[in-house]
């Protein structure tokens, strides 16, 4: 489902509020848009379909130099 712009801006200022993120004028567009290109994304992923055999893709963890086997 996808979002309107109106439930986006609800949103942004709602999420901006519970963080303490003031937001500034100048960058509210560039972050509404962008939240709305995200949004958008995770509305197709979650409309996709999982059986019970699908998995979950395997997990990246990074590992600092000293973790290193040799």
């Amino acid at each position: 489902m996808t979002m309107t712009p109106a439930q986006i801006e609800a949103y942004v200022d709602a999420a901006s509020a519970a963080v303490g993120l003031p937001l500034s004028p100048v960058h509210r567009p560039g972050v509404l848009r962008y939240f709305g290109l995200a949004a958008d994304m995770a509305a197709l992923v979650n409309g996709l379909p999982l059986a019970p055999h699908d998995e979950p893709a395997g997990a990246f963890v990074p590992i600092g130099p000293d973790e290193v086997q040799r």
